[in-house]
C-alpha cells in the first residue's frame, strides 16, 4: 500500500514523501535535496519526533565513512590500492568529491548535509541507522561492464577531465540535482546520459535499496527512509511491487558481471608475439635479433619514463620506469606503474596534510600535481600510459624490420 503523506511533523511541507506499508513495516519515504539547508533541518526534525524506531538513508558503507571517518584516509595503503584494482574506485571517489568542493566553494552548499544530520540525529536519539545504498565502487563496476568495450576509452577519457574540469557549475545544474541524484549528476559531467548509465546509477539502486528495506518487513514498526528525490518514485513503485527473495536480489546486484573471457589472453598474446619476433630476428642474424631487443628497450624505458616525469615524478621514480618497463612489459602480472607508483611512494610518502588537503586539490589541474597522494595516481596513470603506448610502437617497429629484412 502507498499513499502521499502530510504527517503533522515539525517539517512535514518541506520535501517530497511517499509512504508504503509492506508485511508489519510502515516505509515514510522522505525526498531530499542534496543541496539543500532546509533538507538537512527537516530530516533533523523528522527524526527528533520520535515517531520512528528505524531510519534508512542513501549511503553505502565507503560514502558514509567519507562523510565520518574522514581521518581514515591518512590510513589508506595507496599502494595496496593500485595492486589490488582499485585505483579506478579512488579516482572515481576523489571525482565525486571535487565535484562536491566546486559545489561548497561556487555556491556555499554542503552536499550530502541533510545525510550528516541523519548520522548525528540517529546517534542523539539511539535509533537504529542503516545504510541501504550499493557500495559506489559496485556501482562504478557495473557501469563500466554496460557499455560497450569500444566506449569505455572515451568514458574513462572523460573521467579523467572531470577530475581536473574548472568549469564553472551552472544555476539550472544545480536545480536539476535538487530534484535528481549526486552521483548521476557528478558522472553526467563527462557522459551522456545513456540506458546503460542510467540503469546502474539510478534504477538497480532504486532496487537495491527497496530489497534492504523489505528485508526488514516481517519486524513490526515504522522506518524513516530518508533519499534523494530523484529515487523517490522508483524506490517508492519497487517496495509497493515487493520481491519474493530480496535477500537474493540484494546478492545479485553486488555482484559484479564477468568481463570477457578472451580479453585476459591478449596480454600473453601480445608477449608470444613480441618473443616470437625476437626469434624470428636472431634467426635470420644476430645483429638484427639484438637491434629489435635494443629498440624494445629503449622505446619501452622512455615512453614510460617520460609519462612519469610528467607526472613530476621524483628522478628515482623515472629511472625505475624507465628500467622497468621493457621487462614489465613482457610479464603481464605485474605492470609498470605499479613499479613506479611504489618507488615514488618510497622516497615521496605523502603527509598527513596530503590526505587532509586532498578534496579541495583536486578540484584544480595544479592541485592533482601538487598534492602527494593524487600525484601518486598521476604518476600510476601516466607511467602505465606510456608503457602501453611502448608496446606498441616498438611492436608495429619489429613487424616493420621483420618484412624489411
Amino acid at each position: 500500500m502507498s499513499e502521499s503523506s502530510n504527517p503533522t511533523s515539525p517539517a512535514a511541507e518541506a520535501g517530497p514523501r511517499r509512504i508504503v506499508t509492506r508485511g508489519a513495516r510502515r516505509f515514510v519515504l522522505l525526498g531530499t535535496a542534496h543541496v539543500s539547508k532546509a533538507s538537512a533541518d527537516e530530516v533533523r526534525a523528522e527524526i527528533e519526533t520520535g515517531d520512528y524506531d528505524h531510519v534508512a538513508i542513501e549511503l553505502c558503507d565507503a560514502r558514509h565513512a567519507a562523510l565520518t571517518r574522514q581521518s581514515e584516509m591518512a590510513d589508506m595503503d595507496l599502494f595496496a590500492v593500485i595492486k589490488n584494482g582499485q585505483a579506478g574506485m579512488v579516482a572515481a571517489n576523489l571525482a565525486l568529491g571535487a565535484y562536491q568542493q566546486r559545489l561548497a566553494d561556487q555556491f556555499g552548499i554542503e552536499p550530502g548535509a541533510e545525510m550528516r544530520a541523519a548520522i548525528a540525529a540517529t546517534d542523539a536519539a539511539h535509533t537504529p541507522l542503516t545504510l541501504v545504498d550499493r557500495n559506489i565502487g559496485i556501482t562504478l563496476k557495473r557501469v563500466y561492464r554496460g557499455i560497450p568495450w569500444w566506449q569505455r576509452a572515451s568514458v574513462l577519457m572523460g573521467l579523467a577531465g572531470s577530475l581536473i574540469s574548472s568549469n564553472k557549475i551552472s544555476e539550472e545544474d544545480i536545480e536539476q540535482l535538487k530534484e535528481g541524484d549526486m552521483l548521476e549528476a557528478t558522472f553526467n559531467e563527462f557522459a551522456d546520459q545513456s540506458e546503460h548509465m542510467h540503469g546502474a546509477l539510478i534504477d538497480e539502486r532504486d532496487q537495491y535499496m527497496a530489497a534492504k528495506l523489505l528485508m526488514q518487513a516481517d519486524t513490526p514498526g515504522t522506518t524513516l527512509v530518508v533519499v534523494g528525490a530523484g529515487h523517490l518514485k522508483g524506490l517508492a513503485n519497487y517496495l509497493e511491487r515487493g520481491m519474493d527473495t530480496p535477500a537474493e536480489r540484494v546478492a545479485t546486484l553486488d555482484t559484479v558481471p564477468a568481463g570477457a573471457r578472451w580479453v585476459k589472453w591478449i596480454p600473453w598474446v601480445i608477449v608470444a608475439l613480441v618473443l616470437a619476433g625476437f626469434g624470428l630476428g636472431f634467426a635470420h642474424s644476430p645483429d638484427l635479433g639484438w637491434h629489435l631487443v635494443m629498440e624494445w628497450f629503449l622505446i619501452h624505458g622512455v615512453l614510460c619514463a617520460v609519462g612519469a616525469a610528467l607526472a613530476l615524478a621524483h628522478p628515482l621514480t623515472i629511472a625505475a620506469g624507465f628500467v622497468a618497463s621493457p621487462l614489465t612489459s613482457l610479464n603481464p602480472t605485474i605492470g609498470a606503474g605499479m613499479v613506479t607508483a611504489a618507488v615514488e611512494l618510497w622516497v615521496r610518502k605523502p603527509r598527513v596534510g596530503d590526505f587532509s588537503t586532498l578534496k579541495s586539490d583536486v578540484t584544480t589541474v595544479r592541485g592533482w600535481w601538487r598534492n602527494r597522494v593524487s600525484r601518486v595516481l598521476l604518476v600510476f596513470l601516466l607511467s602505465t600510459i606510456g608503457s602501453a603506448a611502448g608496446t606498441w610502437i616498438a611492436g608495429f617497429r619489429i613487424v616493420d624490420q621483420l618484412i624489411g629484412a
